[in-house]
């Protein structure tokens, strides 16, 4: 069966000291069911593979514009270098242009593996699991998103006795996809809010099922580092902070709250893919941090600043 199931991969990083314990291999699944206004991977929340343009790299070639049979790519007028612009009404993501353009200005976020592919692509780094006690961590998008694949791809990996870390937003749709994260080592759980109004605006979904499912997890023995994004004006008010704080004290499994800082690290992606980033927001001070570390210690939590 992992001969014949495919999932659909974005990114993989080599060499990982901030998804887990040790030196690990993080692959990026893609699909998401959130839709977070900060979204740093936003090449991730798509199930399928899709066109990706750096327009830095364009040369004004023009090969690519009679490669494209839907007449997606064209000449931009405004722009003075006469460099190509992308209709992504019009864009199927047949990526022929991609093979016509020369110069890596047009790529393809995201491919297809079967699990033994990607697995094949893991255990080359078993070396440095087995010395620093990493392993491989699935992220996203989310990777419960793709729970057959994502299933079958965490059970290789423990078949072979490499340690399996998930990053999740905790929201899962199906049994399946919840046992994607019940049988998981270590579990990179991100929580956006305890507002579930709030959380709905900022994600597009409520947040019931992720702290459900989190108290369902730590009740069965999972251990976990939290991740709490810190987006000024969205995640940071001193209540929200304080309830989380609250509710994290609650659990049983828990290693370390992760304070993750606003950043715009994913921000040109979004031109890669043609979205608008419409946040413009200044990261938290260190004396904001100091602040947030302090009502965390107040309820005996670990934290640490970025993952």
């Amino acid at each position: 069966m992992s001969n014949e199931l495919k999932g659909v991969v974005f990114n993989i990083v080599h060499g990982s000291f901030v998804d887990g314990y040790g030196i690990r291999t993080t692959v990026f699944l893609k699909g998401c069911p959130l839709r977070c206004k900060w979204c740093c991977n936003p090449e991730g929340q798509k199930f399928e593979p899709e066109l990706k343009y750096t327009k830095a790299l364009c040369t004004a070639c023009m090969k690519c514009v009679p490669a494209c049979p839907e007449g997606a790519l064209y000449a931009d007028e405004a722009d003075p270098d006469g460099k190509i612009a992308v209709d992504r009404a019009k864009c199927v993501n047949c990526m022929k242009c991609v093979e016509a353009c020369p110069y890596g200005a047009l790529e393809q976020f995201g491919r297809y593996y079967t699990v033994d592919e990607l697995f094949d692509i893991v255990r080359r780094d078993m070396r440095y699991y087995k010395s620093s006690g990493g392993g491989v961590t699935l992220g996203g998008g989310e990777a419960t998103a793709q729970a057959d694949f994502a299933l079958a791809f965490i059970r290789k990996c423990k078949e072979n006795l490499i340690h399996t870390a998930v990053d999740t937003c905790g929201y899962t749709v199906s049994e399946k996809a919840f046992q994607v994260l019940s049988e998981a080592d270590l579990l990179l759980y991100d929580l956006k809010g305890m507002d579930p109004e709030r959380h709905a605006r900022n994600t597009g979904k409520s947040n019931e099922l992720i702290l459900s499912n989190l108290k369902r997890l730590d009740a069965m023995g999972i251990p976990s580092i939290i991740r709490l994004p810190l987006i000024p004006g969205y995640t940071d008010s001193g209540d929200e902070i304080e309830k989380t704080a609250q509710f994290l004290s609650t659990l049983r499994n828990l290693d370390r709250v992760d304070l993750m800082n606003y950043h715009e690290y994913g921000k040109p992606k979004y031109e890669q893919i043609g979205l608008d980033y419409t946040l413009n927001l200044t990261p938290l001070t260190d004396e904001r941090l100091a602040e947030i570390t302090g009502i965390f210690n107040k309820y005996a939590i670990k934290t640490q600043i970025g993952g």
